[in-house]
């Protein structure tokens, strides 16, 4: 580099130092404010295991998706298991999933009810 000339991303890399020190507080706000959210979908995934009779190795997904349509909630819960390769179960809570309680989970014997042949959950 010849004397005079910029230093390469010199601005950018003070920018880049100072991000990195406010970063892990950030960080941490984050984790701490995600906490509630990811031991809630932790219970509603223990409370589907139990509801349902599902062994660990059955895979439990809970999404937290947001609608746009006129009349929805803007936050739904949407809990799905497979019991078989092509068999999926599928419900949802309208309700964010820091507020699902176990009451808000169908009950046992709507199991064979709530089997999903569709990928379009749009509908309850």
């Amino acid at each position: 580099m010849t004397s005079g000339a910029a230093a390469p991303y010199g601005d950018d890399r003070e920018r880049a130092i100072e991000r990195r020190q406010t970063q892990p507080e950030t960080m941490l706000k984050t984790a701490s404010r995600n906490a509630g959210k990811i031991d809630a979908v932790r219970q509603i995934k223990d409370w589907t295991r139990e509801r349902f009779s599902l062994n660990e190795d059955i895979p439990v997904m809970v999404a937290e998706v947001t609608c746009g349509l006129p009349g929805c909630p803007p936050i739904e819960t949407i809990v799905t298991f497979w019991t078989a390769p092509e068999t999926r179960h599928a419900f949802k809570a309208f309700k964010p999933a820091i507020e699902v309680t176990a009451d808000d989970l169908p009950p046992p014997w709507m199991k064979n009810a709530i089997i999903s042949d569709s990928s379009d959950l749009s509908c309850c």
